[in-house]
């Protein structure tokens, strides 16, 4: 068995040597946060819903339902597709960072032209 090689740098440490923000879930106190004109967005995805809804922050996520069955990733490709939409971007804007095939997910939207209301009610708060 070949012997496991220790990184040099844990994610955290080089956030801090090249100054970017690290965005894994678990060091975000937010459900969103920026970087750049990228929103970053962590979801607590819920397919098979009975309508698309942005739903209220549940810790570090915020919680999307969508109608699209879960077989094969439809049903985040569906979400990228209505929340393309929602934002007033292309479906090409956003990425799916993690999850496409699991409730929990990480997207990137760049340059969103609108923000939802859960969104502009934190932005507020800062």
């Amino acid at each position: 068995m070949a012997k496991q090689r220790k990184p040099r740098f844990t994610t955290n440490k080089l956030a801090e040597l090249e100054s970017v923000v690290s965005f894994h879930p678990k060091n975000m106190n937010t459900f969103y946060a920026w970087d750049g004109d990228i929103l970053v967005l962590n979801i607590l995805g819920t397919p098979s819903a009975k309508r698309d809804v942005i739903g209220k922050p549940k810790g570090n996520q915020l919680k999307i339902s969508v109608t699209a069955a879960p077989v094969g990733g439809r049903a985040t490709d569906y979400m990228v597709k209505w929340l393309a939409k929602e934002f007033g971007v292309n479906k090409s804007d956003i990425e799916v960072v993690f999850g496409r095939m699991n409730i929990n997910k990480q997207l990137r939207i760049k340059n969103p032209k609108n923000l939802p209301k859960v969104i502009e009610k934190q932005e507020n708060k800062k």
